[in-house]
């Protein structure tokens, strides 16, 4: 016997309420999983009217507060709509679909949408102290209504709206160790200064340390004084207006060893961790969409099927460390760059059992759901 959690939202006149066996659904980079879930209504109350569905990408590139004079920082994709019943076509339900329609009755139907693979994950931007309003960011939410036609203006009394998530885990693959070498002449100096750095591995998981090997070989007539090593985040925004946003999600800088004379060569390994709470008051970061309740992270990387199509995928998140060589006030500085992907680990089979697992689900009570949540 075997029990599953499931999700349940009802309109605030009581009349319509909508599960969902899960709020994550996972992007697979060449397919996503399918939105489904359930809606139970009363049927007294939808007499001669229709119960239309909607799945929402709301993209917020502005602050809330500074919309002035009808101008909205905010634009709403409709991924798919369809009308949820009367039903225009059958489909076969899933294993949870078919048994929360055995215990809800005869007013319950299944519903499922299906998005599009070129569609962005939720990302969240983080909002500094001062900043009010809804947080800039990608987010994604199912809408349900009861209207006359799929066009009309729904009445918030008869409206569910039920934030859900579109997110990505690592690769099983693993691609090779980044290592790079730098290299820089001076004018009117003989010599060169040379940089390598490498990374123990290209994939990290969220709160794991990263260990950056520094090979400096100072062939030049100038002297190292500090190194300095950092993780940069990058938010390509692609949507409705271009640019990159950059931070810095950690950092360490050290003179030991230094300083490194002309002739000198020095080999060390740095340790960084990007997490979240290192960088908690930091406004402008990027930010695992996260859910009432739910935990979140630094955004994970975002996963391309084909790099050409960035532009259409919307908001873009990637990370790089940076080791900064500081040669002094006429020396100037040396950098070298490796990019490397943060992702969440893909959860085991245990956990991703859900509606289409081919387990029967017996503890199911119409009346005590295991693990609802009913939220605003």
């Amino acid at each position: 016997m075997v029990q599953f959690k499931v999700f349940k939202k009802t309109s605030p006149n009581g009349k319509i309420t909508i599960y969902l066996g899960r709020r994550d659904f996972v992007d697979h980079v060449t397919s996503v999983d399918p939105v489904d879930g359930v809606l139970a209504f009363d049927t007294d109350y939808t007499q001669g009217r229709k119960i239309y569905g909607q799945l929402v990408c709301s993209f917020r590139y502005g602050r809330e507060e500074d919309e002035v004079m009808g101008i909205s920082f905010q634009k709403d994709l409709f991924l798919a709509s369809e009308q949820i019943y009367p039903v225009k076509e059958e489909a076969e339900p899933t294993k949870l679909q078919d048994r929360l329609i055995k215990k809800l009755g005869g007013n319950a139907f299944p519903f499922s949408f299906q998005m599009p693979p070129n569609a962005p994950p939720s990302v969240t931007i983080q909002p500094g102290k001062e900043d009010e309003g809804h947080p800039c960011g990608v987010e994604y939410y199912i809408k349900v209504f009861v209207g006359d036609r799929e066009e009309d203006r729904s009445h918030k009394r008869s409206t569910i709206i039920m934030n859900i998530r579109r997110i990505q885990f690592a690769p099983t693959r693993v691609g090779r160790q980044p290592c790079t070498i730098v290299r820089k002449d001076f004018m009117l100096s003989p010599g060169e200064l040379e940089l390598e750095v490498a990374l123990d591995k290209q994939l990290y998981y969220h709160d794991q340390t990263i260990a950056v090997s520094c090979t400096i070989r100072n062939n030049s007539n100038k002297t190292v004084k500090k190194i300095k090593a950092t993780v940069q985040q990058s938010a390509d925004i692609c949507l409705f207006s271009g640019g990159q946003f950059r931070c810095n999600v950690a950092s360490v800088e050290t003179q030991e060893g230094c300083p490194i004379q002309p002739g000198g060569s020095l080999q060390k390994e740095l340790h960084l961790q990007p997490t979240l709470k290192s960088n908690m008051d930091r406004r402008g970061i990027a930010l695992d969409g996260h859910l009432k309740n739910i935990h979140t992270n630094l955004a994970s990387s975002t996963l391309l099927a084909s790099p050409e199509n960035r532009d259409m995928f919307g908001m873009v998140i990637s990370y790089t460390v940076k080791v900064k060589l500081y040669l002094g006030a006429m020396g100037g500085e040396m950098t070298a760059e490796l990019p490397f992907v943060l992702m969440h680990p893909k959860p085991d089979l245990r956990s991703l059992m859900r509606a289409d697992s081919t387990t029967q689900v017996e503890a199911f009570r119409t009346n005590s759901v295991s693990g609802t949540i009913d939220e605003s």
